[in-house]
């Protein structure tokens, strides 16, 4: 008997979570999952229906897209967990009666490549391929209904919006936070070493408080390395031992510490990102800062969540946030989750 739904993915850091969630609230033998292998392999459950494929050798690429294809055709269902492979996208160019069937779980990156690719003969390439491919794409998963609509705007896709809040990092995560043991002020810049950050444009925004208590924190453990460097030669120069670059990875636990000390975070993004990140800080009833204008922005105010304008940050002053939590908590929840899930998978 064949799998009901294939699940085809980049073993990245929410995947074996995601796993997990399937195994513990639905039928997992319905669920077959083919996997790249990436930073999260150590996480996956050793199970008969997850496969994972080292990508190594040309023998084992070859044999990891043969087997989707094969799949692709058996499956009820195929859920694309993002479209940044292009051999993939290339795939389901040649095949594209297996296009009504495919849900694209939007990562964000993959959609606004569009806006923000290097217009080189690659992108174009690639984008004579992602093109039909998106606007024949059956069913579009995401919360962020900005996103679909971009992608109707950019690509005139025509695929039905599901609703989903995609991965269990995106969910409200219950978590004391411990009293304060100093008067210094937090502040978090930004979720990742990615030039997206737009750190320095708001290290210069703080550059007039830097004789104030406070500390910034940049977590840059992942991303450009050189973008990592610059950023942190320029925020030692203006800020001294004020400026503190978190370079290695940190557990989930270790990191939801970290997110609990925090005062003030500015997400300074020109696109929909960071959104766990950000979604934990709300439901913390932290103060948050995002670029206005983004498709996040528009979804948070839609929810009637209290947070800033990073163009508009002319103080560090606290929000009113105490409304947030209720809000996170009720949407951002497990349980409207596996609902979300289930209309999917059912």
């Amino acid at each position: 008997m064949t799998n009901k739904i294939l699940h085809i993915a980049t073993c990245a850091n929410f995947i074996p979570p995601f796993i997990n969630n399937i195994k513990k609230h639905f039928n997992f033998d319905e669920h077959d999952f083919l996997l790249i292998s990436s930073v999260a392999d150590d996480d996956l459950v050793d199970v008969e229906n997850v496969k994972l494929s080292s990508f190594k050798t040309l023998r084992s690429k070859l044999n990891y897209y043969f087997a989707a294809i094969v799949k692709m055709h058996q499956a009820d269902k195929i859920i694309l967990h993002s479209l940044f492979n292009q051999r993939l996208t290339q795939i389901l160019f040649f095949t594209p009666w297996l296009l009504k069937k495919c849900y694209w779980i939007m990562w964000g990156g993959d959609l606004y490549a569009y806006q923000f690719g290097v217009r080189s003969w690659k992108w174009y390439v690639s984008e004579f391929f992602r093109r039909p491919v998106i606007k024949n794409m059956g069913h579009l998963v995401t919360y962020v209904e900005g996103d679909v609509e971009l992608a109707r705007k950019w690509y005139r896709a025509k695929g039905k919006y599901c609703e989903c809040l995609m991965y269990p990092s995106n969910l409200y995560k219950e978590y004391k936070i411990p009293d304060k043991k100093s008067e210094t002020i937090n502040i978090q810049v930004g979720n990742s070493a990615d030039p997206s950050n737009n750190h320095i444009e708001v290290l210069e925004k703080l550059l007039p408080y830097k004789k104030e208590n406070i500390l910034i924190y940049l977590p840059l453990s992942y991303g450009s390395s050189e973008h990592a460097e610059n950023v942190i030669a320029q925020g030692r120069e203006w800020f001294g031992n004020k400026f503190k670059a978190i370079t290695d990875s940190m557990s989930l636990e270790d990191y939801l510490a970290f997110l609990g000390t925090i005062d003030i975070a500015i997400f300074n993004h020109e696109r929909q990102q960071a959104m766990g990140n950000t979604i934990t800080l709300l439901g913390l009833g932290k103060t948050v800062y995002l670029r206005s204008g983004t498709t996040q922005w528009q979804l948070f105010k839609e929810k009637k969540l209290v947070f800033g304008d990073v163009g508009d940050l002319a103080n560090l002053d606290f929000l009113d946030t105490r409304s947030n939590i209720d809000v996170v908590k009720a949407y951002f929840s497990e349980g409207n989750y596996n609902n979300q899930l289930a209309k999917i998978f059912g």
